[in-house]
């Protein structure tokens, strides 16, 4: 008998800039390979090592099946299978229940477990409208970076990818591309190929910076300094586009100001770096055309993250670089998407009401309050989705006391049993991107993306909007929008800009944009300018760190080290590492520390080491190497808890303070000391 043997066009759906195109070859129903679409340019053929596995991961003998209810204490992972109509029918009333004193008193928590605007955010903003559950301030990875880059721009909008290939100068900020970003780097190996220069600015030696002319290592939160300190070496070699400034920035003067008081050595002492680094920086950026700025995320998780995004945003702006579509900045490029997201949402369901709203950064502190009048009610309810905040969430140790608690009821749509599944009164089966439909933007390209669903869902899995569609019926919700297919929401995703029967038939449509779409100013401020001195914000400005030597000199005594907490290269987020062969790659959680600061306590390579602070403490092993700079050290995350050492990760020691701009958590901001872990019976 002959094999059927299928191909379907699918999309990446994990929180990550490249979004790529995918064919998914698919033999007698079952999925058996998966590889990047040759004719997608972003893609152009290729997939990064861990979505290359997606077929192991979506047939993992962990997946979660069928409906689950806790048989346990909260967090022993003790679970009996119920039937959906069990487990929806409970669920429902114990909402009702709930909701029939206050509805503020349940609260979703989802992020980026996928990307897409069906499975992401859209029957399930139906449902918790309606119910007027609290609102989440969906925070914690990037609304520092995105609403400093509103602020700047008017939206999070950027060049056009593949456009590095031309650029003659890229610098790549905060950004470990080649782990995070592969598909920008294939083009940026393009340009470097092609005589371009690579720079590439992160406390860590990353893999990226080992493939770039210059890696310039500055201490963590000191890019908004850095920023200023090559505007004042652009401002005095006269390095500026004049014309570009008088145009189309506004408010140019004060900052002009306040950057002539950031010379090099002034810079150089506050990043840790030296004053030639800055000087060298600043004469490539002013005379080299055109010059890219490749920005990413990790350098806006700092207590001054959102100003650093400012003033590194206003740099292409006093070069013109704009004026060349090899030329300008790119943090993300969602801004430009025609998303309907009120079709999508429908948030005249809330009926007039106004939720308040819970940041998700705080969820550690926010489980753990009483009722009040300035809090509002205490969160009894808890709907988990697309998120896995027991391992990613900030100060975990009282995320954990939260969740822990009996009389908090918790739901989670989860395909693993992840920690927070662990502590869920109720789990319930979520399909893969492989068996189920959805529609995408990107924040690193400018192409819509389609994903068709490959196989038919495993075990009794649902797709999240199913889930909440069959809530709603249960809750007695008529409204007609809550029997709309997944089709019916995709065709109301986007705007005519893409239309959805050549989006579904090719699996991608790219955006009708200018080639230089910046190059004539027309930012999407009202003024159509680049906004300096923000109504809002004011001028941009260095703002340091909670937790550094001069900020807090006596916390500094007690806990000497920075630390940042960068994705293992083989996991995205907490995504993946549940998968046991990239698990195998990545072996075991370490801390990357410096030979001077190891030696400085007795640390050998390989040893287990305790990395603490007045919050908690994290084991793990240490490796001494040449990716940490003296001073900081680098714990590569984010394990899942119940997989490291002795049951914690990295989050044992973050905090919940946020950001200057966009209430974002600080990860990168952490002072902690290392010392030898204990051995067995000493």
């Amino acid at each position: 008998m002959t094999a059927s043997v299928t191909t379907v066009r699918a999309a990446c759906p994990h929180d990550c800039p490249d979004t790529c195109a995918i064919r998914v070859t698919v033999q007698d129903g079952r999925a058996v390979k998966v590889q990047g679409d040759p004719d997608h340019p972003p893609t152009h053929g290729a997939l990064c090592t861990k979505v290359s596995r997606y077929p192991e991961r979506t047939y993992d003998a962990g997946r979660v099946l069928h409906p689950l209810r806790r048989s346990g204490p909260k967090g022993s992972g003790r679970f009996e299978r119920v039937s959906w109509d069990e487990a929806l029918s409970d669920i429902a009333l114990r909402l009702q229940t709930i909701a029939a004193r206050d509805p503020q008193a349940i609260l979703p928590y989802s992020y980026a477990g996928t990307m897409g605007l069906l499975q992401g955010e859209s029957m399930d903003r139906r449902f918790f409208h309606k119910l007027g559950a609290s609102l989440l301030d969906r925070t914690i990875c990037a609304s520092a970076g995105g609403e400093a880059l509103a602020a700047t721009y008017g939206g999070k909008i950027g060049m056009h990818l593949e456009h590095y290939a031309e650029s003659r100068l890229i610098v790549i900020w905060g950004s470990n591309s080649i782990a995070s970003n592969l598909h920008f780097w294939t083009f940026a190996q393009a340009a470097k190929r092609a005589g371009a220069k690579l720079v590439c600015i992160d406390p860590r030696k990353t893999e990226t910076a080992d493939k770039c002319h210059q890696h310039i290592a500055l201490m963590p939160g000191t890019d908004g300094a850095l920023a200023l300190g090559l505007m004042h070496e652009l401002i005095v070699n006269d390095w500026l586009d004049h014309d570009y400034i008088e145009r189309h920035t506004e408010g140019w003067p004060a900052l002009r100001e306040r950057a002539l008081q950031w010379p090099p050595e002034r810079t150089a002492e506050v990043c840790g770096i030296t004053a030639d680094e800055v000087r060298g920086l600043a004469r490539d950026y002013g005379t080299t055309q055109p010059a890219a700025i490749r920005l990413n995320y990790g350098m806006q998780r700092v207590r001054g993250g959102g100003n650093a995004v400012r003033l590194i945003a206003i740099l292409p702006c006093l070069i013109g670089a704009w004026r060349h579509r090899a030329g300008g900045l790119l943090l993300s490029s969602s801004g430009w998407f025609p998303v309907d997201r009120a079709a999508l949402q429908r948030p005249e369901l809330l009926a007039g009401r106004t939720p308040r709203t819970i940041n998700m950064s705080t969820i550690g502190d926010d489980l753990l309050r009483d009722s009040s009048p300035d809090f509002g009610p205490k969160i009894e309810a808890l709907i988990v989705y697309n998120s896995n905040p027991v391992a990613v969430a900030p100060e975990s140790p009282k995320v954990v006391k939260g969740f822990c608690r009996d009389d908090l009821f918790t739901v989670v749509l989860e395909q693993f049993m992840t920690d927070t599944a662990d502590h869920a009164d109720y789990v319930l089966p979520a399909t893969t991107q492989l068996e189920h439909l959805d529609v995408h933007l990107s924040y690193g390209h400018s192409y819509a993306m389609f994903n068709e669903p490959a196989i038919a869902p495993l075990g009794e899995a649902k797709p999240n909007t199913q889930v909440f569609r069959e809530l709603a019926q249960r809750m007695g919700y008529d409204e007609p929008c809550f029997a709309d297919s997944d089709e019916a929401m995709a065709r109301v995703a986007f705007s005519q800009d893409v239309p959805f029967d050549v989006l579904r038939r090719d699996g991608w449509v790219k955006l009708p944009l200018p080639e230089a779409p910046l190059a004539e100013g027309q930012f999407r401020t009202p003024s159509g300018k680049c906004v300096i001195d923000s109504p809002q914000f004011g001028v941009p400005d260095h703002v340091p760190n909670h937790e550094s030597a001069a900020s807090s000199p006596q916390l500094a005594q007690a806990y000497p080290l920075a630390m940042i907490s960068p994705p293992a290269r083989n996991f995205l987020n907490s995504s993946f590492v549940n998968v046991q062969s990239l698990r195998d790659i990545e072996g075991e959680p370490v801390l990357e520390m410096h030979d001077a600061d190891a030696a400085e306590r007795g640390i050998a390579d390989g040893q287990t080491v305790r990395v603490f602070n007045d919050r908690g403490e994290y084991v793990c092993k240490a490796v001494v190497s040449r990716r940490a700079r003296r001073g900081v050290v680098n714990g590569l995350g984010i394990w899942w808890r119940k997989l490291g050492l002795e049951g914690t990760n990295v989050n044992e020691v973050t905090h919940q303070r946020l950001t200057d701009i966009g209430r974002a958590p600080a990860f990168y901001d952490c002072l902690v000391d290392v010392r030898r872990a204990a051995q067995p019976g000493s």
